[in-house]
């Protein structure tokens, strides 16, 4: 991999060093580890991306473990809807494994820990515990019952599994140091009392360990190489070592290889909400259907909704591996999935809005069956017939008795194209008693040649097929809806994130599975929902035709007027660099898609002289790095002054440009 290095993100970079300083390529393995208490999100694809994209890379095997160790919130349910959406999305693992098939190892390993001296069973309140916590700034204090004797404390726990002693009477905790700065590492919690079926294990136990003990012991079990997990975990890092450590010293002949945590920053979406736990209040309040509406974030919901394992793959590698959080805008998504299905999606003709069009000078009992092409970015994609008779609808929008100059669509005296048609022109309309236009009235014209600016889908009144569309918009109205601790999120919650319509459709989707894809031409993106019979179509919408992530477009054809002022480019980035440390996460993220498009205008020659940016403007030279990533993605060669500039980037103490630089 040594060519693709400049290409690598730091991940990667771990993994890479890690083999040069001596560990065999075959002793790499990575997992997925998920906790089956709901069902994955759009956040947890950029987990499932990276562990088995490495895997992937490095022809490793990736095991895909479920974290069971709280049966008061598992359910099978939720195990085989995540592998249900791991497949759909196109991965394949290696062994599939669950931490309760480690419960009697955890529980010899305790046992070990009690014997060193390691562990102890504390019988405080719950309360009381966490007032001995401390907190950041101020150290804990130890338990009255952390010098009990081995003994003692062999007895008790023993007879915690065995079920003599009801919940929350007793807990065995690790016997760490109850002043060290990291709150993690004051006596933590290893096993609890829980009187609960488990959805595997039965009422085998009724002492379950706690995730912080389970979770890296059963990386060292099945001999991961690189546990890799989100950034909250980081300050958790330390007591998986320690755990680590311990255990190590009992099987360290049988498991020769202890497994390093890295951290990377998880997956953040605008207007959406990424809490298990929240996502299941939606369901639970019947805000939601279920956990794969359309509207909500889950792999389930997206994949109901119509989005593709190929567009959320795409987006996933957008957004890219960073080491710090920050806010991906949700028009990113859409944009994947939106140019994932201009390629694939065959165009089709739709009317939600209709108005009734009566073309007078087109014969009563005729109808002609007219060829339409079925998707121009798809050659194989072929033609199919669609029905013309003199009734037809068109969208209402698409009609104004009176308008500007600047509306080209259907008007009195104006002409328009009808799609894979004829031209028609407006000669009249009908209101009703409210004065509300019903009708209107047009001629048609065979001569097809004829420019006309406005062109118009339609559907065939008598050959009409209807079906339930249903059209959503973001289920929140809050860019950050979890944000505002003085509100409930629920607060937020959009009334209007679903509209359900009667659509009139041409009649080739008569026959359209659940799953499949059209282009409803000029509105939108849709799909065949689950909900569908043979009596009844219900379409959703995916995402409508226009692009808002705008930066992410490629350039246009016709270029954007200049500033008036006349900036170049570099200019421009020099500016936008200024003040880019001062910017909120999200605004960031909007500059550095500013500074990525106009840096395609930068040459080297333009760049290079701004690496001598004096060590105080650290936001152009965060600039200068976003914008030097482009021209090299762009086939610019790595030289000794890019090297160079790099280098000092990834030393400096500011963590922005410290993680731009690692990027490149």
């Amino acid at each position: 991999m040594s060519e693709e290095k400049k290409s690598l993100n730091f991940i990667e970079h771990i993994i890479e060093e890690d083999l040069a300083n001596g560990l065999p390529k075959e002793q790499l393995r990575f997992r997925f580890p998920p906790e089956p208490n709901g069902y994955l999100h759009i956040g947890h694809t950029k987990a499932i991306g990276i562990s088995f994209g490495l895997g992937e890379t490095y022809n490793a095997p990736v095991n895909l473990r479920f974290d069971d160790t709280n049966p008061a919130k598992e359910e099978q349910e939720y195990v085989d809807a995540i592998k249900k959406d791991i497949a759909w999305l196109g991965y394949s693992w290696a062994n599939e494994f669950y931490s309760s098939d480690y419960f009697q190892k955890l529980y010899d390993w305790a046992i070990l820990m009690i014997k060193d001296g390691k562990a102890y069973v504390d019988s405080q309140t719950s309360k009381a515990i966490a007032e001995q916590k401390g907190t950041p700034t101020q150290v804990g204090t130890n338990s009255p019952f952390r010098n009990r004797s081995v003994e003692e404390n062999l007895d008790l726990f023993q007879r915690m599994k065995a079920g003599e002693f009801p919940a929350g009477t007793h807990i065995l905790r690790a016997k760490i140091d109850m002043e060290d700065p990291n709150m993690l590492m004051r006596d933590p919690m290893m096993y609890r009392i829980m009187h609960t079926e488990h959805h595997r294990t039965g009422n085998d136990w009724c002492i379950y360990p706690m995730y912080d003990w389970t979770h890296g012991e059963s990386d060292y079990l099945e001999q991961i190489s690189h546990s890799l997990c989100s950034l909250e975990f980081k300050p958790h890092r330390k007591l998986y070592d320690w755990f680590k450590d311990n255990v190590y010293e009992y099987s360290a002949d049988l498991l020769p290889l202890a497994p390093k945590q890295r951290e990377f920053a998880r997956l953040n979406l605008s207007y959406t909400i990424m809490s298990k736990r929240k996502l299941l209040r939606l369901v639970e309040e019947g805000i939601v259907s279920g956990w794969d509406d359309p509207r909500m974030p889950t792999i389930s919901g997206l994949r109901r909704r119509g989005y593709t394992p190929n567009s959320i793959r795409k987006f996933i590698e957008k957004v890219g591996v960073a080491k710090r959080e920050n806010i991906i805008d949700v028009s990113l998504l859409e944009f994947c999935i939106r140019e994932d299905l201009n390629k694939t999606a065959n165009r089709v003709m739709a009317v939600l809005n209709p108005l009734k069009v009566v073309i007078t000078n087109y014969p009563e009992d005729k109808e002609e069956w007219l060829e339409a092409e079925n998707n121009q970015e798809d050659e194989s994609a072929g033609y199919r017939k669609v029905p013309f008779s003199k009734e037809i609808y068109i969208e209402q929008e698409d009609f104004k008795e009176e308008a500007s100059a600047k509306f080209f669509r259907l008007q009195i005296g104006g002409e328009v194209r009808l799609k894979n048609a004829y031209i028609i022109k407006a000669n009249a309309v009908v209101k009703d008693n409210n004065g509300n236009i019903i009708e209107v009235h047009c001629t048609y014209d065979k001569d097809t040649s004829k420019k006309v600016k406005g062109t118009l889908h339609w559907v065939s009144i008598k050959h009409a097929i209807t079906a339930e569309v249903r059209e959503y918009d973001r289920l929140f109205m809050h860019e950050s809806p979890d944000s505002d601790k003085d509100k409930d999120f629920m607060e937020f919650v959009n009334p209007k994130s679903l509209t359900v319509k009667t659509g009139y459709l041409e009649p080739s989707l008569a026959d359209a599975k659940v799953g499949e894809q059209f282009q409803f031409q000029r509105l939108g993106y849709f799909n065949v929902d689950d909900d569908s019979t043979a009596d009844k179509l219900v379409f959703n919408k995916t995402v409508g035709l226009r692009d808002s992530w705008t930066k992410q477009k490629p350039k246009p054809q016709n270029k954007p007027k200049p500033q008036q002022q006349k900036r170049t480019a570099i200019s421009v980035i020099q500016q936008l660099g200024k003040k880019y440390t001062n910017y909120s996460e999200e605004k960031q993220l909007r500059t550095k898609a500013e500074i990525q498009e106009l840096a395609k205008d930068v040459s080297y020659n333009d760049l290079e002289p701004l690496f001598g940016t004096a060590v105080k403007k650290v936001g152009t030279r965060v600039a200068v790095l976003i914008a030097l990533k482009v021209l090299l993605a762009n086939g610019l060669e790595r030289n000794e002054v890019i090297n160079d500039f790099i280098e000092k980037a990834k030393e400096d103490k500011h963590e922005v440009l410290v993680a731009e630089a690692t990027e490149i």
